[in-house]
């Protein structure tokens, strides 16, 4: 109920518990709709009505009364259209299967329109009554004979009656929403394109940022930086920084394969060796720099024992594989990081809501129910928290706050190191790109002097 209400602005009765929820003074609620499936009763189209129809339907204290799904709206589309788009992707992909959609759009003019849609789990039936989320399937033996327990009941097991929850779910629908989001800017002229696939599966070297969630949103858009923010941030620059670097050697790259198709066995140290020399005899201050730029290309050749063109290229092609592990790297410790950090923040919800768990547990069962809807938010949050941390304890069946304490230590230390790493190549392919320089201007000249003059023989005879 409270959550129908917050995602529309609206003030919504619980009639459960008789607890209101008063959100009409949000602001950014731009658009809301209820869509039902044709066997639906009409009075679903009220909010209140629909959603405490679903909470009283519902009896066991750990059911999962809707699922929302969020969608990201195109900042190119009108509201009109985006209102349109959102409209035609709920009625085709949830209310044809049998769902109750209630979707709102929020926009709030920064530049992050996006829409949820709470879903009901249970289908309809054609009399308009809920159906059941699942049925029961007796176990059989090898005879085709039920099989019965101690307790003298047969062994059964929980099948769905639809497959709105299995995992594939998730992936279809991001598809069709990129398909829909695509087909509409095509439609009406925008270059733009959506991708529902991680970066990884694009092909696309490049840290992913993490998803800021409601709250840090709201707070960074009123300029008070967040821990998630701070992460993006970081992680946006070491994208950046990264991504210059890897096109600063792609070009490198071609340009020495280039140069090594036409020289292939040039003495680059003679080539550096003869700049100095000339440099140095001319003695124009204006050459200083030349000559600076010059000794640290020769520095450069020496240290990595490059003698040609050639060489240059394994060298070049050596940089290019190591940008491409240092990314690597840092992908693999920014996630290993989120996911500690995650690990805090869950352990932070346990120890926040146990004493509450523990007042429940304390209570004699027929107390509990009432507590329970009373603290229902607070018991989820610890339940969840607990599932959340229970693979994750140590062989004394504890928390490791301080073996995760050091573990991020040890990634920021290394992720320290790979920054490092960083500025090395940074540098290295500066002092490429030095000697780029020099050996074009070298080779030009070169075969500037070289090059036959293209004279006809009665210009010869002329000047003769």
């Amino acid at each position: 109920m409270a959550a129908a209400a917050y995602r529309a602005a609206e003030k919504i009765t619980n009639a459960y518990d008789g607890a209101i929820h008063d959100y009409t003074h949000k602001k950014g609620v731009v658009y809301t709709e209820i869509l039902l499936p044709d066997h639906a009763p009409a009075e679903y189209a009220d909010r209140a009505v629909l959603w405490n129809t679903v909470e009283k339907i519902e009896k066991a204290k750990n059911s999962q009364l809707a699922r929302e799904v969020q969608l990201a709206l195109p900042v190119e589309l009108t509201k009109a259209q985006n209102i349109s788009l959102v409209r035609e992707y709920v009625n085709r992909h949830f209310v044809s299967a049998g769902m109750c959609a209630d979707f709102a759009i929020h926009d709030t003019g920064e530049g992050n329109p996006h829409a949820h849609i709470m879903l009901t789990m249970r289908p309809i039936e054609p009399d308009g009554a809920w159906g059941a989320k699942s049925k029961k399937e007796y176990i059989l033996d090898k005879h085709g004979e039920r099989i019965t327990l101690k307790s003298g009941a047969f062994k059964s097991r929980k099948i769905s009656v639809n497959d709105w929850n299995d995992q594939t779910k998730a992936e279809q629908w991001r598809e069709a929403w990129a398909v829909a989001v695509n087909r509409e800017l095509e439609g009406h002229n925008h270059e733009n394109r959506v991708d529902h696939r991680s970066y990884a599966r694009q092909g696309i070297e490049q840290i992913p940022t993490i998803h800021l969630g409601v709250a840090a949103h709201q707070m960074e858009q009123k300029g008070i930086a967040t821990d998630r923010g701070n992460r993006n941030r970081e992680i946006q620059l070491a994208n950046m920084q990264l991504q210059r670097l890897q096109e600063q050697i792609r070009k490198l790259k071609l340009w020495l394969i280039r140069e090594t198709q036409k020289s292939p066995q040039s003495a680059l140290a003679d080539i550096v060796e003869d700049i100095l020399q000339r440099e140095r005899q001319a003695r124009r201050p204006s050459d200083i720099r030349a000559v600076e730029r010059s000794n640290h290309a020769l520095e450069f050749l020496r240290k990595h024992e490059v003698q040609d063109m050639a060489g240059l290229q394994n060298k070049v092609g050596e940089m290019y594989r190591q940008i491409g592990r240092v990314q690597e790297e840092m992908k693999l410790i920014h996630r290993r990081m989120d996911a500690l950090k995650e690990h805090y923040r869950q352990a932070g919800i346990y120890k926040e809501n146990r004493p509450i768990y523990e007042e429940y547990k304390a209570l004699k069962p027929r107390k509990q129910a009432k507590f329970y809807e009373a603290n229902r938010a607070a018991l989820m949050l610890y339940d969840h928290a607990a599932k959340y941390l229970k693979p994750l304890l140590n062989d004394k069946n504890q928390i490791p706050i301080q073996t995760w304490k050091k573990e991020l230590a040890a990634l920021s230390q290394k992720r320290d190191g790979l920054y490092e790493k960083y500025d090395t190549l940074k540098d290295e392919a500066k002092a490429v790109d030095r000697l780029r320089y020099n050996v074009e201007d070298v080779l030009r000249r070169e075969r500037a002097r070289t090059r036959p003059r293209n004279r006809t023989r009665s210009q010869s005879m002329e000047r003769g």
